[in-house]
C-alpha cells in the first residue's frame, strides 16, 4: 500500500505536482479528479491507471460533486491500496465513521508499523472497524471480555504494549477510555495483519500456542523466564509452527542424521516434543513430521536448560 501523508504545516515536500491544463489533477501520481463524494471528509479518486483510491481531510469535499477538482490543501490522507475490493471496503468504513476515529487508528498502525514492520493493508480497515465499535460500546457502557487476555499479555508482549499506547492514544484524542481488554484485542488485530490470516485463526493459533507452553512446562517442572531471548524465540517459534499445523502446512526434511543427533543430544527435549506431537494429534488429528519434532526439541532444550 501506499499511504501519502500531507503535513499542512509546512507540507515538507511530500507532494509532487503535475499540471493539466493548468489544474493540479495529481498528486503523487494520484488523480486529483473526484470520482465518488463519499461525505465532507472522503472521497474517492481514480490514479493514472483508473483505478479508484481513496482520499481523506477535514472538509475537502464540502460542496464538492463527481469531477470537481480537490482543494490540495485540505489533503490529509491518502490509500493507495492494491485491491479494489479493499479500496471499497475502506470507502465504506470511511463513510460511516467520524475522520477523527480514522485519523487516530492511523496515528496507531503508523506507530505499529514502525514497531513490527510490514502489515497487511487491511489493518487499516479491520482495526478501524473495531477500535470505532469499541469506542462506541464503551460510550453505552457495554463491556467485551476478552477471554485470552492472560494468554496474549504473555504470547504476544509486543503487541499487547502497543495495545496498551493504542488506548492512551484513544483516551488522549478522543475522551474515551477503553478496558484493558480492548488492548487484547487490539494485539490480536496485529498478530492477524503479521501472520495476513483472519482473526478466528489466530485465536486458535494462540490457544495452541498456549497449550504446549503449558504442555512443556508441567512435564519438564520448568519455571520460563518471560524476558529471556530463548523463550522469546520459542514462542516465536510456536507462532509459525502453529499457524503452518492449523493450515495443514507440511514441513519435511530427510536429514536423518541431523534429527539422530538432535535426538541423542536432547533426549528430554525430544521426549517432550514427542509428548506435544501426541497432544497434537489426539486434539487436533494432525500428525508432526519428524523435521517438526526436531525443531520442538531444539527450542525446548533451549528453554529447558533456562528454566531449571
Amino acid at each position: 500500500m501506499r499511504v501519502l501523508d500531507c503535513n499542512c504545516c509546512g507540507r515538507q515536500n511530500l507532494i509532487t505536482w503535475r499540471f493539466v491544463g493548468g489544474q493540479v489533477f495529481f498528486v503523487s501520481g494520484v488523480y486529483m479528479q473526484i470520482a465518488k463524494v463519499l461525505n465532507n471528509n472522503v472521497v474517492v479518486v481514480l490514479d493514472e491507471h483508473r483505478r479508484e483510491q481513496v482520499v481523506m481531510g477535514r472538509g475537502l469535499a464540502f460542496q464538492k460533486r463527481p469531477g470537481d477538482v480537490l482543494d490540495d490543501s485540505k489533503i490529509e490522507k491518502v490509500f493507495a491500496l492494491q485491491s479494489d475490493e479493499l479500496v471499497g471496503r475502506l470507502g465504506e468504513l470511511l463513510s460511516q465513521i467520524p475522520l477523527e476515529v480514522m485519523t487516530t487508528c492511523d496515528r496507531i498502525i503508523d506507530l505499529a508499523r514502525g514497531r513490527l514492520g510490514k502489515l497487511q493493508e487491511s489493518l487499516y480497515i479491520t482495526l478501524t472497524d473495531h477500535c470505532h465499535f469499541a469506542i462506541e460500546r464503551q460510550k453505552k457502557g457495554i463491556a467485551l471480555r476478552n477471554v485470552l487476555l492472560w494468554e496474549i499479555k504473555r504470547l504476544y508482549p509486543k503487541e499487547f504494549a502497543l495495545g496498551q499506547e493504542a488506548r492512551a492514544i484513544i483516551a488522549k484524542r478522543l475522551g474515551v477510555k477503553l478496558a484493558e481488554d480492548e488492548a487484547g484485542f487490539i494485539a490480536l488485530h496485529l498478530v492477524t495483519a503479521q501472520l495476513n490470516s483472519e482473526m478466528p485463526e489466530v485465536m486458535h493459533v494462540t490457544r495452541v500456542m498456549q497449550e504446549i507452553l503449558q504442555l512443556v512446562k508441567y512435564q519438564l517442572q520448568l519455571n520460563y523466564d518471560e524476558e529471556s531471548l530463548s523463550y522469546q524465540r520459542f514462542v516465536t517459534h510456536l507462532k509459525f509452527f502453529a499457524q503452518r499445523m492449523l493450515t495443514r502446512t507440511v514441513v519435511e526434511d530427510d536429514d536423518v542424521s541431523l534429527h539422530s543427533a538432535v535426538k541423542d543430544n536432547y533426549a528430554k527435549a525430544w521426549k517432550c516434543a514427542e509428548t506435544v506431537a501426541t497432544h497434537l494429534q489426539k486434539q487436533y488429528q494432525r500428525s508432526l513430521t519428524t523435521e517438526e519434532i526436531m525443531f520442538l526439541a531444539i527450542h525446548i532444550e533451549r528453554v529447558r536448560k533456562e528454566g531449571r
